[in-house]
């Protein structure tokens, strides 16, 4: 089982509002780069989508409770089939978009019980308390050519340093996904 995070991420680490649903001055930093830039398994999930679950804050599930289970691709087709942990004290009724149920009990107790692969996306809260319990074994980050200045970081100063190592980096559309996993210890 491994802990896999995907984000849309900005040269300058800021992963906040990429798309634009959060109505902030720079939001929709993502999609000024056209479609193809961020359509379809931009992040090699493959069969780890199929097999594995997704983990969401219940913000990012509420977006995308809202937009996947109405497109038609064959990644939507995964996305939507896929088994679907949403991480909420308040979200009661999941049934916006298939496969999904809310964590029962601890957020990290969770994930820590969990025999498939963990895919977390966006989800920011869920992301950080996982990393604050070193469960991340690899980051794959879809890196658009955009400096922001500010927004939430993905790795925010003041946290405990992580040595990661560079798994593979390339050109996708004006954007490069990279993917970085543990270090040896």
């Amino acid at each position: 089982m491994s802990v896999i995070v995907i984000e849309f991420i900005t040269l300058d680490g800021i992963m906040s509002d990429p798309d634009g649903s959060d109505g902030t001055p720079t939001g929709g930093w993502a999609f000024r780069h056209g479609p193809e830039t961020v359509a379809g398994d931009k992040f090699r999930l493959g069969s780890t989508l199929d097999d594995g679950v997704l983990v969401l804050g219940r913000r990012t599930w509420q977006l995308f409770s809202r937009l996947w289970p109405g497109r038609d691709n064959p990644f939507a087709a995964r996305m939507n089939a896929a088994s679907k942990l949403v991480a909420s004290r308040t979200l009661a009724d999941t049934s916006a978009w298939a496969n999904s149920t809310v964590i029962d009990g601890d957020l990290v107790d969770a994930v820590k019980r969990e025999r498939r692969d963990v895919i977390i996306t966006g989800s920011l809260s869920v992301v950080r308390a996982l990393m604050a319990e070193d469960l991340i074994d690899e980051y794959r980050l879809l890196m658009f050519p955009t400096i922001l200045g500010r927004g939430e970081r993905l790795f925010p100063s003041g946290e405990s340093p992580a040595y990661l190592e560079c798994l593979s980096s390339e050109q996708v559309g004006a954007a490069v996904l990279t993917r970085y996993g543990r270090a040896a210890r």
